[in-house]
């Protein structure tokens, strides 16, 4: 049985600074986040003596939209979702990032402004690595460079799968798209979330996700309580998702395992 755990109510726009706890260069491994496993040694080297280890919150803002991106983050045991922001305040996640990827990726289009802001949906551990020291490395070219182009190009198309998703699929499928995700996303297997959590980050009304989840829960593919939801049956819910949870997972494994080796 799968427990998992999340953003909490009206979480998602609030800002609260990261608790950092400073770990030793020697003591961080790459494989903590599978982005930086795919950087050869040589890349690895350079890279590890910039980070540090920082304790993130659940609805910790890391960055918002418009604003200049100071730090980027590498998630280890945490859970960041890439939220669009109204102007009324209503909010619809577009990317999930784990301990897959990379948050911060604006320097990317030559250090513009994020167009979404950065919310931690999960609680956890990250790496923090200073955006500009970033942004130098990714101009000299190489390993690195290859590899985090890589990734932008997975990010691009969870991007599409995610606006087709909200487009075209039922709020169930949704809701299975989004507990597949974060659990690929995770190191452990643990999360806590509301309904209200769940509804900012599809943009959908909360009574919907209450009608969802109680759906799947009489299905017994999940067993919801108190804010927590354990995940029954996993097979099940990826036989009752729609094809965007492989159309974007599928992609990402392959370019992962291709920077490994390239």
């Amino acid at each position: 049985m799968t427990t998992i755990a999340m953003l909490g109510e009206h979480t998602s726009h609030r800002t609260f600074p990261p608790t950092r706890r400073a770990a030793p260069v020697a003591a961080l491994q790459k494989w903590q986040n599978r982005l930086l496993e795919a950087l050869p040694d040589e890349a690895w080297q350079r890279v590890a003596p910039h980070l540090e280890r920082v304790e993130l919150s659940a609805g910790t803002v890391l960055y918002e939209c418009g604003n200049a991106v100071n730090y980027v983050y590498f998630p280890v045991t945490a859970i960041v979702s890439l939220l669009y922001v109204t102007k009324d305040g209503a909010s619809s996640q577009v990317a999930m990032v784990g301990l897959d990827g990379l948050v911060g990726t604006s320097f990317f289009k030559g250090g513009e402004t994020p167009s979404t802001s950065a919310v931690v949906q999960s609680p956890g551990g990250a790496l923090r690595l200073r955006a500009n020291w970033l942004e130098q490395e990714f101009n000299r070219g190489g390993a690195l460079t290859d590899v985090l182009l890589r990734y932008i190009q997975t990010l691009l198309n969870q991007m599409a799968q995610t606006a087709v998703c909200n487009r075209h699929h039922t709020l169930d499928q949704q809701l299975c798209r989004l507990l597949l995700m974060s659990l690929d996303r995770l190191a452990g297997s643990e999360l806590v979330i509301t309904h209200e959590g769940i509804s900012n980050i599809i943009g959908v009304r909360r009574e919907g996700v209450t009608q969802a989840a109680g759906r799947l829960q009489r299905l017994g593919y999940i067993s919801y309580s108190r804010g927590r939801i354990s995940v029954l049956d996993r097979c099940a819910l990826e036989r009752h998702v729609c094809e965007c949870y492989k159309g974007a997972k599928r992609p990402a494994d392959r370019s992962l395992r291709c920077a490994a080796y390239a």
